[in-house]
């Protein structure tokens, strides 16, 4: 049964795919494929369960970062779970949207955006929410609207370092204190819903950073004397990788819903922009060992492709483990492995260590779980390693 083609980067070649029946072992699955490139097993019922629970659990809406994963199968599963908002950056993700549902709510949150786009945004693709974090960005989006009279216009802030989170979004984006009272007085008799965003850094593990930052908003609002109407807390929400331990998400969504009560902001509208904790865990990306140097494995994916994360500058640990193909070779010693992927360049290397059986051999497959985020979407086509499969996983034990 043919399903679809994933196509999340225009360099990357995902085949046709096919759904495939299995009894709850990920690891008999790839053994009935057994992938000769980088394959993703997709199991869609996992997406599901992170819906269900941030629209059940979280304090307002739930708009879904398309950044993190663009593929068609993402999108299609989103808006049959539930999701009708996205948080787009580009025109390309605002387009893949509109193509899988097109009366979804769209946030064109990306701070610093064309002219072009932004026409093309509001004439073309009905997307009436904008945020900014300078005036020159406001003027902007006033002129290419035609200084239209229906704008939900969002100010980004700058946020205090969060030294709990993996990468501090505030060092790119965002007004200070003094220049969001500005923007708040300019954009308010342009906007039908003002509004005020943040960020508090990907893969937060301090839940109490929300809590700061919306008395951070309170001071502002205050300051400036003007009503927002919406208040729209970001993502940053945590994935329990092997080298992170964070609260439950209901423990961020609880934080987050006090804090919104403490500081006056309960009858407004709320909003979150979840991304990596939404589709983290619904992918498990499978990799072959193509050769066996001492402790190297060189396998056919590596840093240029799905595997961005691992590499020593991002920090991020993927649970990891052998496909052997032959049964029997099962039981054995574990050991510390380096990988390496197929390009040219040395850079291309992974020293983990990964601790696998130590019978690991060419031909046997290299599983990473939770790759579901990012890892799609940053695929590079490096010396031409294009080609992807993506497997829809039907786990029939749960039927």
């Amino acid at each position: 049964m043919q399903t679809y083609n994933m196509g999340a980067a225009p360099v990357t070649n995902f085949k046709k795919s096919k759904v495939l029946n299995y009894n709850g072992d990920i690891k008999q699955a790839v053994l009935a494929v057994q992938p000769k490139c980088p394959t993703y097993f997709y199991e869609p019922e996992k997406l599901k369960d992170k819906v269900d629970l941030f629209l059940n659990h979280f304090p307002g809406d739930v708009a879904y970062a398309v950044k993190c994963n663009p593929s068609r199968q993402i999108l299609q599963t989103m808006t049959k779970a539930g999701i009708t908002c996205f948080d787009v950056a580009s025109l390309d993700e605002i387009q893949r949207v509109r193509k899988i549902n097109p009366s979804a709510d769209l946030y064109y949150m990306n701070p610093i955006k064309t002219p072009e786009a932004i026409h093309a945004a509001y004439f073309q693709y009905d997307v009436r929410t904008y945020v900014l974090d300078h005036k020159d960005e406001l003027y902007k989006i006033m002129r290419e609207t035609g200084l239209a009279q229906d704008l939900n216009l969002y100010i980004r802030l700058a946020l205090p370092k969060n030294n709990a989170a993996r990468t501090d979004f505030s060092s790119k984006f965002g007004a200070d204190f003094d220049s969001a009272i500005e923007l708040l007085k300019l954009a308010r008799p342009v906007s039908k819903r003002l509004g005020i965003s943040f960020h508090v850094g990907t893969q937060s593990m301090d839940p109490e950073v929300y809590a700061r930052a919306i008395a951070h908003v309170r001071k502002i609002v205050d300051a400036a004397e003007i009503e927002i109407d919406s208040l729209d807390v970001g993502g940053g929400f945590p994935v329990d990788y092997p080298n992170a331990q964070p609260a439950p998400l209901t423990s961020y969504f609880d934080v987050i819903r006090h804090a919104i009560t403490e500081n006056g902001f309960e009858d407004i509208h709320i909003l979150s922009e979840p991304g990596r904790a939404l589709v983290s865990d619904c992918m498990t990306l499978v990799t072959r060992i193509d050769m066996r140097r001492n402790d190297i494995l060189y396998i056919n994916d590596g840093l240029y492709g799905g595997l961005t994360d691992i590499a020593p500058w991002q920090g991020i640990v993927y649970h990891h483990e052998l496909v052997q193909r032959d049964a029997y070779m099962d039981q054995c010693e574990m050991g510390e492995f380096r990988l390496t992927g197929p390009t040219c360049d040395s850079v291309d290397m992974m020293n983990g260590p990964f601790v696998m059986s130590n019978n690991a051999k060419i031909g046997d497959w290299v599983m990473f779980k939770q790759t579901g985020a990012y890892s799609q979407s940053v695929r590079t086509g490096f010396n031409g390693f294009t080609d992807v499969d993506v497997i829809q996983i039907k786990n029939t034990a749960k039927n």
